[in-house]
């Protein structure tokens, strides 16, 4: 019940506001009555009370719309709204009094009951705004500060109580130097309003409307600050070009503990994060589903040092795991991942090994002792353009590293093994992207065979800040001045961040796939990116101009490269699960018995080093491979 009367407030509260200021208006004049007459009030004739009622009411309610008393916002009532409630009482008293003189020449309406009335009106409309200020922020010491001037005038994107939070600051603080000139919000329904005085002028699409309309009153805002921490991708990307048009530095205001902790500093602004471009609504996850899986459970992840691997160090240590185990080829990587997570969750048994999945008798070795429930298989070579180099070093690792995995998973009878896909494992040009596929086959057909283990095999694109990303060398390229350098103006990607990617792993991770043998989870990546587009972004985001400050070069489309990424094949029948972000796909499938021949060849022709034999080997089992061709 509590939660439809909050709703219907909510969606309601201007028409509320202005029923509120009509009820107090006439009962400030009937007050005013009493408080002159006492019980004489009840002998005056009741055509009198009602007309000056009605009359009172009206010129009030005209008053108080037109001079925008409306527009303040309850939860941040400060001064600047009791002096509109001042200004409203005294104009209503002016105009009530020669009106009420022409109707009825003032008979029987003593003068005195004008100056109570004018008190009386300013504090029925004054007392509920200030105490539910007060209720909201148990004090009233907010409410008196007045804003100081000489000060650089700014935008703030987002009306909320960040941005109340920053407008008192920034009046009350003697050192500051800025000072809030106008409020945009994507919220239609607060354009107009205001807080402390500040006017909501529109939304982001109004920014050069709002900066004009700032420029008439010599108040040209000189920065934009974003108060939202979750403001959506593409609003960003608009604010970003339209405040580039503009010539207007964007950032993000100061965490709210910076004004706890520094109120008497200089406030500095924080950068806009990469990640906040490409910002999508955050999925929901099913925690209970995945503590569920996770909790209790022994949990063996290889590649435990890399990006992805890392992260799902991270995520499954924090769902309580009975132990867990972290493997990587990589010493250094493998003591950074470990001491991470030892210094993170001291309780959490935690075992490492130096492992390398393309020796089989060790990973035999490992999951013999270790005798994990899950096995999060996340080693791999991803670089295209190394492994296009040296084919066979990439078939070692993604293909037969996956297979020994798989096939030590089987033998130790473990309950469910989850590979880490890619998106270029569809219609793959180059050799890394094959022999993802071909290790999807393989688990695949070891999923088909209904083994004891269950195979979850997980399919994503490009993940922001992971070794290799195309992110960390722009901002390396911009650090040294430019250029940047892009493959081809047209190429576009798929982007997620490491922590969504690995959180939509776990939740498909846990999903009942006894129904689904042999089929493949693929993560709603959203819409691709223009890295032509990022790079610009990227280069505001540093508080440069694109081609003036720092150019863009394109160097061409690297050996095996495409110029976009699939996440599914045309023929692959997408269905939905029970998670909105994730869904379930039915590629091609091969039997284990031939594969696993078909391997077993593969694997001699490597070891053999014949890279050419392998190369073709590779696409009769990956027939759609066609290598070197751009797309």
């Amino acid at each position: 019940m509590s939660n439809i009367f909050l709703s219907f407030f909510r969606a309601y509260r201007p028409q509320i506001a202005v029923s509120h200021d009509v009820v107090m208006a006439a009962l400030s004049f009937l007050l005013s009555l009493y408080i002159r007459l006492g019980e004489e009030v009840f002998t005056y004739p009741a055509d009198f009370i009602f007309l000056g009622t009605l009359l009172w009411t009206t010129i009030a309610f005209i008053v108080c719309l037109s001079t925008g008393l409306y527009r303040g916002i309850w939860r941040y009532a400060s001064m600047n709204d009791l002096m509109g409630i001042l200004r409203a009482a005294t104009l209503t008293t002016l105009i009530f009094l020669p009106v009420l003189f022409m109707l009825t020449r003032l008979d029987a309406y003593p003068r005195s009951v004008l100056l109570v009335n004018w008190f009386v009106f300013i504090f029925l409309l004054g007392s509920p705004r200030l105490a539910y200020r007060m209720i909201k922020d148990r004090s009233l010491s907010h409410i008196f500060e007045r804003e100081k001037s000489n000060k650089i005038p700014v935008l703030l994107v987002g009306a909320d109580n960040e941005a109340e939070l920053f407008i008192r600051e920034m009046m009350r603080n003697p050192n500051s130097n800025y000072k809030v000139v106008g409020l945009l919000d994507e919220m239609n329904n607060r354009v107009g309003q205001k807080i402390h005085g500040i006017r909501v002028m529109g939304n982001i699409s109004d920014l050069p409307q709002a900066v004009s309309k700032l420029k008439q009153k010599k108040e040209s805002p000189q920065r934009i600050l974003i108060v939202r921490d979750h403001l959506k991708g593409d609003e960003l990307r608009q604010l970003l070009n339209i405040s580039d048009d503009l010539a207007i530095p964007v950032s993000r205001i100061p965490r709210l503990t910076d004004f706890l902790d520094k109120v008497d500093q200089a406030i500095a602004f924080r950068p806009i994060p990469v990640e906040d471009l490409l910002g999508r609504p955050q999925h929901p996850l099913n925690k209970e589903l995945i503590q569920s899986f996770i909790a209790q459970q022994k949990v063996l992840i290889t590649g435990a040092g890399g990006s992805i691997g890392s992260e799902l160090v991270r995520q499954v240590a924090g769902f309580c795991p009975a132990e867990i185990c972290l493997a990587d080829c990589s010493e250094y990587a493998l003591y950074q991942i470990t001491q991470e997570c030892h210094e993170a969750f001291p309780e959490l048994s935690i075992r490492s090994e130096l492992l390398d999945v393309r020796n089989k008798s060790r990973v035999d070795q490992t999951m013999k002792a270790f005798k994990p429930d899950v096995v999060f298989h996340a080693a791999a070579l991803k670089h295209v353009p190394i492994v296009e180099a040296q084919p066979t070093e990439g078939l070692m690792t993604n293909t037969v590293g996956t297979i020994n995995v798989a096939d030590c998973c089987v033998t130790h009878k473990v309950p469910r093994m989850v590979m880490i896909s890619t998106d270029k494992a569809i219609n793959p040009t180059n050799v890394m992207g094959a022999t993802k596929r071909l290790a999807e086959l393989y688990c695949q057909s070891l999923d088909v065979e209904n083994h004891k283990t269950q195979f979850v095999t997980v399919r994503f694109g490009n993940v922001l800040g992971s070794s290799g990303s195309v992110v960390p060398l722009f901002q390396r390229q911009i650090a040294k001045g430019g250029p940047l350098t892009v493959t081809d103006p047209k190429i576009t990607r798929y982007f997620m961040t490491i922590r969504e990617a690995v959180s939509l792993v776990l939740q498909a991770s846990s999903m009942d796939t006894r129904e689904q043998a042999g089929k493949i989870y693929v993560l709603d990546m959203g819409d691709p990116v223009k890295i032509h587009d990022l790079a610009k972004q990227m280069i505001r985001l540093a508080g440069f101009k694109p081609e003036i400050d720092i150019k863009i070069e394109f160097t061409g489309l690297r050996p095996g490269e495409k110029m976009y990424e699939e996440l599914f094949y045309d023929s692959e029948d997408l269905n939905p699960t029970s998670h909105n972000a994730i869904l379930l796909a039915a590629p091609n499938q091969m039997s284990h018995s031939m594969l696993s021949k078909k391997m077993k060849t593969l694997h001699k022709t490597i070891e053999k080093g014949d890279g050419p034999g392998a190369i073709k080997l590779l696409k009769e089992l990956v027939p759609e491979y066609q290598n070197g061709k751009k797309q």
